[in-house]
């Protein structure tokens, strides 16, 4: 089976495990303190206007980023609350908590990812804004403004990501997002999924979302190359409403990258985003590929039942 024909799947670390998703289901797994592994499933559901929506250009990025956001909310929450709890206290936690409602759920965990992606993505552009315009003295043209701008942006991404990497729960979660890419670049490229050959494997990939950041400042650039720096008001008010445009476009970047990452030159334009990568993905143990290993092959399970459902249903 090619590349091109095969289903495509994607992935996100989460604490002590990795989640990924298909076309109907979203599985965690992750590792307990008892060496067990368990198991987060939730079905993927199918919103009619946002199916419509996920076939336009440049809106489907927004409504695929804001999806994301939402659903990787919920499975890291799970991740963070149940990897360090001794599973002997399973019963008496499950006894005495008291259950909230699904719609209680659905709306905090969306909420809780949708204001913390959106809280990060004004501080990534504002913060560089003032920043350069502290420099307008030296650097007064517009051009040089918005390259100083995307400059200080390029160095706090890269040193937010450099400084957290050093807590030893985010460099356990980059070997987990390692993980995750190899085992898509295994299943991808048609191996078994067993943990030698998942190690052999690359640990970038083309369509990961750390590519899609650096994307979004590099696209940046050439956005704001069409709107004034000055006043700083109209300079503050033209990256906010940008947003959307900067986010819609990078996320045709990606996608381009990725459907031309095995045609020689065209595939460079996907290196800017696999350099940022090994920063946000760290070598996994064999440990941590085999809980990636019981995510995956738990999805292709679930995936394959509701194929088989669907085509029963249509004999």
């Amino acid at each position: 089976m090619s590349n091109d024909s095969k289903p495509v799947y994607g992935g996100q670390a989460v604490v002590e495990g990795v989640m990924f998703g298909g076309k109907r289901h979203y599985v965690t797994a992750i590792r307990r303190k008892d060496d067990s592994i368990e198991y987060l499933h939730v079905p993927r559901k199918s919103n009619p206007s946002l199916q419509k929506l996920k076939k336009i250009p440049f809106l489907r990025g927004i409504v695929a980023i804001v999806e994301a956001a939402g659903n990787g909310s919920k499975h890291l929450n799970f991740s963070t609350e149940r990897y360090d709890v001794d599973p002997s206290q399973d019963e008496e936690e499950i006894f005495n908590k008291k259950e909230p409602s699904k719609l209680e759920m659905i709306l905090s965990v969306a909420a809780v990812g949708i204001l913390s992606f959106i809280f990060g993505k004004f501080i990534f552009t504002l913060v560089p804004v003032f920043l350069a315009e502290l420099t307008r003295p030296i650097f007064s043209t517009d051009f040089s403004q918005i390259f100083i701008e995307t400059i200080f942006k390029l160095m706090l991404l890269f040193a937010y990501i450099y400084f957290i990497s050093f807590t030893p729960i985010i460099r356990r979660v980059f070997q987990y997002h390692g993980a995750e890419h190899k085992v898509i670049n295994a299943f991808e490229n048609g191996k078994e999924l067993t943990v030698s050959n998942i190690q052999a494997e690359s640990r970038l990939h083309y369509r990961c979302g750390s590519s899609f950041i650096l994307f979004t400042v590099i696209v940046g650039f050439f956005v704001y190359l069409l709107v004034p720096t000055d006043p700083l008001w109209a300079r503050i008010l033209n990256r906010l409403a940008l947003i959307p445009v900067v986010l819609g476009i990078s996320f045709e970047v990606l996608q381009l990258t990725n459907k031309v990452r095995d045609i020689p030159v065209l595939k460079l334009l996907g290196y800017p985003g696999l350099w940022l990568q090994l920063l946000t993905t760290k070598e996994p143990t064999d440990d941590q590929v085999e809980v990636a290993i019981h995510s995956f092959n738990k999805l292709l399970e679930l995936e394959e039942d509701s194929e088989k459902k669907i085509t029963e249903e249509i004999v």
